[in-house]
Formats: structure tokens, C-alpha cells, sequence
């Protein structure tokens, strides 16, 4: 088995004794001194354009915020729930302005309004529904997005799939998992049971949930392409159980059943996943558990080993590239909500071990989610020459070369497993997820192993904000 490079070189640039772009991994960057500094620095150049994580957002509704939120002097570590609460006047406020144009005939700016709101919303829950506030505004934005997805041209539709495959209530575990799996589904028109369509699963993020990354089902569908949108584990609304490696397995297994059993417009055999950040560690995961239901998989931006690396790495960074505290949201993910994590949720999907805090999450996360460590990777190895994948699916690895969320030697490692090659791109010079080349790069790549039309550019033209 090949050995994992050592955490003291991870992140490094092989131009640069120090690392890339002149940060060390023990340097802060500026929109950690303060919420000022992170709104010029980091969010509002994105929030005028519409984009991650501001999808669907107006930077109408967010620059009186931001000043506000200023004035107060807001700054690490953060009041969650004082936080949230500077967004929630405006977002009501737009739901309002949207019930009223939807009750005077004015579909369109309904449509705007309502998902506007929501992105208001998300950005007050943001990066994960730690307090009670965001609890609400998690709750809220939800419902804002479906009331605006409903008169899109092509309305996104929520559909609740049984978790046929969650753990039973007799057993021993003291959590259980919820009872259902909420999706958005979209499927083009053309789509039957006679000519069903390819299907693009796009596993969400850290703290991109359904409700935002719905902005790549419309460009989809032009294609002829439908989308299934879905959360993974410690997030939304997944009803796994967070600190349980298996739960995700669980969790795929019955969503690839009730596509397979009951979505008979989708082609079985032309299944693509697309694992977003975090959701790009289950995507390479599921290459594996899965392969011989998946034609291929986009791990973008995602981590397998080394992300849980605690001094190596999650030691460090809370004052690097992510906006707030990333170890503590990881392991709020992860199903580790002690104190220092924040309160705990009250919602079924959000099942915690009980004992967990940050630091607990750093000292025991590694050789519990490891890929490389539970033997995932190695099953390729393994396998029987004779199966037509390796044990693997076809899989495409992306991320850009100074990523300091998750490093970059992750998706390294991940190439040196497998009979079946994996393919990869490190985009260079480029920070987490190596946006927006690598969007080119995975568009190319899909559109090829399904055999599309090859203009990619109309799905990016699709993606600033814009409702319809």
C-alpha cells in the first residue's frame, strides 16, 4: 500500500520554501480580523455577481447588511445567533414583497423576491445552522426557495425518498436515522420511460445545501439531462448519522435504489456523480462502495486523508481560506456538537455521538474518516481483474493547486490506488476548488463520458444569480 506523504510538507509550493501566494499555514489571513474585513476582502465581490455562496442573492439586499453588521463590530468568534438575526429583517421583508407580487399576477418578480429571500436566509445560517437562529433561518430559507423553485419555467420539485436502508429502530445505535432523504428532482420534459435521460447526483458541500446548488439543475435540463440534488450526511436535512462512516453508504444505497425503482424517466445505466467540497470526499467514496451502479464520478475540490490531519492541517485552519472557523464546522458535520461546537440541533438529521467537541474531532477524525486508513482506496487494488471497473468507477479528481481548505495532496494519494486509472486536474494557482476553471474542466469531462453536445458555456452563462 502506498504510504501518505508527510504533513510537514502539506501544502507546500515546490516554487517557494514558504507556500504559495506568500501564505504560510500558520499565517491569518485579513477576513479573519473581522466581518468588515471579510465583506471587502472575500464576499463582496461574489455577492455582486451573484455567485458561491451567494447564489441567487442580490447585492441590494446584502450591502446594508454588511454595513450594519460593521458597525456592530462584529468579529471572530462569532454570536451565532446575533449573527443571524442582522439578516432576518430583510429577508422577511423580501418574502413579503414576494407573497404580494405572486398575490398581484407578477409571477416573475414573485419568483426574484422569494429567492432572493432565500439567499438572504442562507447567508444568516451560514456556514451551518450551529445556533437556534439559524435553525429558523435554515427553516425559513427552505421555504422561501420552494415557493420561488415553484414558478421557475421549469419548476424544481422536492421529492422526500424513503431511507429504505437507514438502520433499524431496534438497533443498538443510541441515535437512529431519519426516515426519509429530501432531494430536488428535475427532469427535462422530453424524458420517459421510452427515452429516459442521463441523471447528474450533485452531493452538496460543507455549507452549499440543496437550496442553493438548485443553480445547476436549469442548465442541465437544457441539455437534456436531469438533476438530483442531495445532502450529505451531518448537513441539511441528510438523515445519516453524522459520526457514522457508514451512514453515508446507507444513505446512497437508497437513493440509487428509488431512482433505479421508481424514477422510471432516468436511464440507470447513466448515472454521473458530482461531489462538490466536502460532498467531493463522498464522491470519491461512492466511487468505490458503489461502482458498479455509477458511470462515473467528479470529486471537485474534495479531501480523503490528509483534510483530517490535526496538526498537519486542521490544527491550522481556522485562519486560512475558509470564511469562519472551519475545523469547528467540520466537526459540527462530522457529528461531533459539544459546547465548543455550538448548541446542538434538534432535527432527527442531525444525530450526534454525544461527546464531541473540536478538539475531539481533530485527535479522533483521521482514523475514523480516513479513506486511506479504513481500506476504501485499497478495495480497488483488490479487486478482481475481472470486473469491468477495478472496483472503481471512472473517476475525475479537481482542485486547485493552492486549496487551503482541503490539501491538495489528498487528490494526489487518491491517484496512486486503483487498477483502473483515475483522472485528475490541478488547477494552478488557484485556491479551493479551482473555480471557475475546474467548472470548464468537469463540464468537458461529463459531456464526453455522456456523450452531449459539448457546449458547456450555456451552463456557466446560467449560473450568476440570475432566478429563472
Amino acid at each position: 500500500m502506498p504510504h501518505a506523504s508527510s504533513s510537514s510538507n502539506m501544502g507546500k509550493s515546490p516554487n517557494d520554501p514558504r507556500y504559495p501566494n506568500g501564505w504560510h499555514m500558520n499565517d491569518r489571513m485579513p477576513h479573519h480580523d473581522s466581518f468588515q474585513q471579510l465583506w471587502e476582502t472575500k464576499w463582496k465581490d461574489p455577492c455582486s455577481k451573484g455567485i458561491y455562496p451567494f447564489m441567487f442573492g442580490s447585492i441590494e439586499d446584502f450591502q446594508p447588511i454588511a454595513e450594519h453588521i460593521i458597525a456592530k463590530g462584529l468579529k471572530e468568534p462569532y454570536d451565532w445567533d446575533e449573527y443571524a438575526s442582522c439578516f432576518l429583517g430583510t429577508a422577511e421583508q423580501l418574502g413579503q414583497k414576494a407573497a404580494i407580487a405572486q398575490q398581484e399576477g407578477d409571477t416573475d418578480k414573485a419568483r426574484d423576491y422569494y429567492l432572493r429571500a432565500s439567499a438572504v436566509y442562507r447567508i444568516a445560517r451560514f456556514p451551518i445552522p450551529r445556533s437556534p437562529l439559524q435553525r429558523h433561518a435554515w427553516q425559513k430559507g427552505k421555504e422561501m426557495f420552494y415557493q420561488g423553485a415553484r414558478l421557475m419555467e421549469y419548476p424544481i420539485q422536492q421529492v422526500l425518498i424513503p431511507h429504505t436502508h437507514a438502520l433499524p429502530s431496534t438497533s443498538a445505535s443510541r441515535e437512529r436515522e431519519g426516515s426519509s432523504i429530501p432531494v430536488n428532482l428535475l427532469i427535462p420534459p422530453a424524458a420517459s420511460r421510452d427515452s429516459p435521460c442521463p441523471l447528474v447526483l450533485i452531493m452538496t458541500g460543507l455549507d452549499g445545501y440543496r437550496t442553493e446548488l438548485a443553480v445547476w439543475q436549469r442548465g442541465w435540463l437544457d441539455k437534456g439531462v436531469g438533476t438530483l440534488v442531495v445532502e450529505i450526511p451531518g448537513t441539511g436535512d441528510s438523515p445519516a448519522l453524522a459520526g457514522d462512516p457508514e451512514g453515508a453508504d446507507r444513505q446512497w444505497s437508497s437513493v440509487l435504489d428509488w431512482v433505479s425503482e421508481h424514477e422510471p424517466r432516468v436511464d440507470k445505466h447513466k448515472i454521473v456523480v458530482w461531489g462538490f467540497s466536502t460532498g467531493g470526499y463522498y464522491a470519491l467514496r461512492v466511487a468505490h462502495t458503489h461502482h458498479d451502479r455509477i458511470l462515473g464520478c467528479v470529486s471537485l475540490g474534495g479531501g480523503c486523508h490528509h483534510m483530517f490531519d490535526k496538526e498537519g492541517w486542521l490544527d491550522k485552519v481556522d485562519g486560512l481560506e475558509y470564511p469562519f472557523d472551519l475545523a469547528g464546522a467540520l466537526a459540527w458535520k462530522f457529528g461531533y456538537r459539544g459546547r465548543d461546537c455550538g448548541a446542538e440541533s434538534e432535527s432527527a438529521s442531525a444525530a450526534t455521538d454525544g461527546i464531541g467537541n473540536v478538539e475531539t474531532f481533530k485527535r479522533e477524525a483521521q482514523s475514523k474518516f480516513s479513506l486511506l486508513l479504513d481500506g476504501t482506496l485499497a478495495k480497488a487494488d483488490k479487486a478482481d481483474m475481472d470486473t469491468t471497473d477495478g472496483g472503481c468507477c471512472r473517476m475525475l479528481l479537481v482542485n486547485g493547486e493552492w486549496d487551503r481548505i482541503f490539501p491538495i495532496e489528498d487528490l494526489t494519494l487518491a491517484l496512486k490506488f486503483g487498477k483502473r486509472p483515475k483522472e485528475a486536474r490541478i488547477v494552478s494557482e488557484s485556491w479551493h476548488m479551482g473555480e471557475p476553471e475546474s467548472f470548464v474542466v468537469i463540464l468537458r469531462w461529463i459531456h464526453e463520458l455522456l456523450g452531449l453536445d459539448g457546449d458547456w458555456m450555456h451552463q456557466l452563462r446560467l449560473l450568476a444569480g440570475k432566478a429563472k
